[in-house]
């Protein structure tokens, strides 16, 4: 799994932190607190927010929507608020917000 970090210093810590973890120096509980401080944190996204997020990055639904791997559909239910991302397009539409389409091409 590739992880994305929110700079290349959270990134030396985490994996730190990981090492710890399994040379077992760390417990689980503090590795989750490592874990929130160093990866990309994931929010709620407004449908507002998502066509914006879309419209910076210059591209049709139908391409957004190839590069999260969903239907032209589901993102212009996003974009309606018909529909809300969860899991892992909510990830996704959290990197391409902060880092740009490049972060997960």
């Amino acid at each position: 799994m590739v992880r994305r970090y929110q700079s290349k210093s959270a990134a030396a810590v985490h994996e730190t932190a990981s090492d710890f973890h399994k040379a077992g120096l760390m417990d689980t509980r503090t590795m989750r607190s490592f874990d929130k401080l160093c990866l990309t944190p994931v929010k709620e996204l407004s449908p507002k927010r998502i066509k914006a997020i879309r419209e910076n990055e210059h591209v049709s639904q139908g391409v957004f929507a190839s590069f999260l791997y969903v239907t032209p559909g589901l993102v212009s239910q996003w974009e309606r608020g018909k529909k809300k991302p969860r899991g892992a397009s909510l990830k996704l539409l959290t990197l391409v917000a902060a880092k740009g389409l490049d972060a997960i091409a």
